[in-house]
């Protein structure tokens, strides 16, 4: 087992910027991908970013060039920072990890992440 536990989600406003963690424990291994997805009032729960590894990152088109993912292995961590923030990322943000050996565009799909946390509630005033 996994688990999940996320922080640093905030109220921020527009053109701001916010760093989410995510800490792992329980049974972690180096080659678990990380992931953060997100949930929208009204709206289905989307891809946001995921680390598969140091060279190997994904990004959902709308946070492109915005976010970025990182991994501290010895910290069992994944952080996301978030920059210039828009009143259209307000979402709860939830962390995710899995351990099968998936790459590209797989890891965008919720299904092959086995673990989750509770979320993050992240709002961006205009």
């Amino acid at each position: 087992q996994v688990q999940l536990v996320e922080s640093g989600g905030g109220l921020v406003q527009a053109g701001g910027s916010l760093r989410l963690a995510c800490a792992a424990s329980g049974r972690t291994v180096s080659y678990y991908f990380m992931g953060w997805f997100r949930q929208a009032p009204g709206k289905e729960r989307e891809f946001v970013a995921v680390w598969r590894s140091a060279s190997m990152t994904y990004y959902a088109d709308s946070v492109q060039g915005r976010f970025a993912i990182s991994r501290d292995s010895a910290k069992n961590t994944v952080y996301l920072q978030m920059n210039s923030l828009k009143p259209e990322d307000t979402a709860v943000y939830y962390c995710a990890s899995g351990s099968r050996p998936y790459y590209g565009s797989t890891l965008y799909r919720e299904s092959v992440y086995e673990y989750w946390g509770q979320g993050t509630q992240v709002t961006v005033s205009s």
